[in-house]
């Protein structure tokens, strides 16, 4: 390696190698003064980008790779990332009591663990932490902050705006359309890889621009979430997993079967993870789990034979994200069990597809049809009022949801059935 450590091996999308900033630092910042065993100096010797390569020892791994990155967006972290949380018990997801957010990921690399949180009004290297005064710098006296000038500091011209008591969008990035100080610590052999494809997961890729909210409703809730991004995690089984848990039964009941599969066959997350956090298994895991663990977690064999079958064509599955959205869905189809309502969530995530509307799902219709119509509709008139706003279909649901805009309840909910007692 010559220049910037691992400049042409570097994780994730690579704008231009020597604005890439990662470091281990002390992290005590991190959570409670946890810190765990950091280089002598506080940053890898070699340069941070030398933590990235896969092989290394797992000495290397005991400190976490950190990574500043200042949004040149508005981004709500939390509301951005809340779609990969699987209820409150779910073992790949938590929020901790800073507030902090925890993910683990099966990367390309191997798993890892992220811990993220934002920061408003704090300049790159001063996240007003301990480790701003305990850091010793590195060897080349690189600062610890990663700014992306051939892609990020671009106009945000995807950015709406309160002007006037109006909706425009927003001009040239300033103070009112830059977005936080992003901090995340990454822990694992996959740590690079995640700290790499962190903009992705925050929204770096979604443009909004052609979003238009013509509806009372739509304009309101877009100035209130103008911080809700559609990122992209790039890994399409562990978005294709609990999807298809989550098919034809009640929340409670996917989310149970997900924590108890996690739990039971994830490995312990990696670095000081909340208790209990796992990291998804592996495709081989997946597809070796016999009929009577799929009836202990409580799912019946139909969706136990679909996740088969879709980790043995995991590979196949994760080119789809550099297919069209037609094409991705015609190979996502081609897995039996696997139906237009799975695709879209899947594509929602792994993709970052804004427009991936999630047809048969049991209650966006009504709240579709509701807050745009005031009437109770089905998927073909859910998909006519969503129409005017082709392309960002999903961003316009997803706000409708979060406007808690609902037709009222003529029953009771829906009992959780419990297929363990079959």
């Amino acid at each position: 390696m010559s220049g910037v450590a691992g400049c042409g091996s570097r994780p994730g999308p690579a704008p231009s190698c020597p604005a890439w900033r990662m470091a281990y630092r002390p992290a005590a910042w991190l959570r409670g003064g946890v810190a765990g065993g950091m280089a002598a100096d506080g940053v890898l010797a070699g340069g941070a980008a030398a933590a990235v390569r896969v092989g290394e020892s797992p000495a290397v791994w005991a400190g976490p790779l950190v990574r500043e990155w200042q949004a040149p967006f508005p981004v709500d972290v939390r509301l951005t990332l809340s779609v990969h949380r699987r209820g409150r018990r779910d073992p790949a997801f938590r929020i901790d009591g800073d507030g902090a957010l925890w993910r683990t990921s099966l990367t390309p690399a191997g798993p890892a663990t992220l811990r993220v949180i934002s920061r408003h009004g704090l300049p790159p290297g001063s996240h007003g932490g301990p480790a701003a005064q305990d850091a010793r710098p590195a060897q080349d006296a690189r600062p610890a902050q990663d700014v992306w000038p051939a892609q990020d500091a671009r106009p945000a011209q995807d950015v709406w705006l309160a002007r006037g008591g109006r909706l425009a969008r927003g001009g040239p990035a300033g103070p009112a359309s830059r977005g936080p100080l992003v901090i995340a610590a990454a822990w694992g052999p996959g740590a690079g890889w995640l700290l790499g494809t962190l903009p992705d997961m925050l929204g770096a890729g979604d443009d909004s621009s052609g979003f238009l909210p013509a509806h009372p409703l739509l304009r309101r809730m877009a100035l209130r979430h103008a911080g809700m991004r559609i990122g992209r995690t790039g890994r399409v089984l562990e978005a294709l997993v609990p999807a298809i848990l989550e098919q034809k039964v009640v929340t409670a009941e996917a989310y149970r079967a997900w924590h108890w599969l996690l739990t039971r066959f994830g490995t312990p997350a990696p670095g000081p993870a909340p208790a209990g956090m796992r990291v998804f298994p592996p495709p081989r895991v997946w597809a070796s789990i016999p009929s009577w663990e799929w009836h202990r977690a409580g799912v019946e064999a139909v969706r136990a034979r679909t996740i088969i079958a879709a980790a043995r064509a995991a590979g196949r599955l994760e080119e789809t994200l550099s297919m069209d959205a037609a094409g991705a869905a015609r190979r996502l189809r081609a897995i039996g069990g696997i139906g237009p309502w799975t695709v879209a969530e899947v594509r929602q995530r792994a993709a970052g597809d804004a427009d991936a509307v999630s047809v048969g799902d049991a209650n966006l219709p009504a709240a579709v049809g509701w807050a745009l119509a005031g009437r109770v509709t089905d998927d073909a008139g859910m998909l006519e009022l969503l129409a005017p706003y082709a392309g960002h279909r999903y961003r316009a649901a997803r706000l409708i949801l979060l406007s808690g805009v609902r037709p009222p309840r003529r029953g009771p909910r829906l009992a959780p059935r419990d297929y363990r007692r079959f």
